[in-house]
């Protein structure tokens, strides 16, 4: 994930689209906009994290399990 990529997505997702949902939904406390907020980033994140992974071709030789295994073994 770039650096632009997640400044994007932590002010869209962490800030605009909880403070919408806050206000449209009409909730009250401060910990409902932080449990909305975080709910929204954290699912923007693991939807960031998926097609990240399924845009990578896989190989036929390979399971994505396998692909999996292999991507994280280069990393570290």
């Amino acid at each position: 994930m770039s650096g632009v990529r997640l400044v994007i997505g932590l002010v869209v997702m962490g800030v605009i689209v909880p403070v919408t949902l806050f206000l449209l939904l009409d909730l009250q406390t401060p910990a409902q906009l932080l449990t909305v907020a975080a709910t929204s980033f954290l699912a923007w994140g693991v939807g960031d994290l998926f097609a990240t992974l399924l845009e990578k071709p896989r190989l036929k030789d390979r399971s994505p399990k396998k692909a999996l295994e292999e991507d994280l073994e280069r990393r570290l």
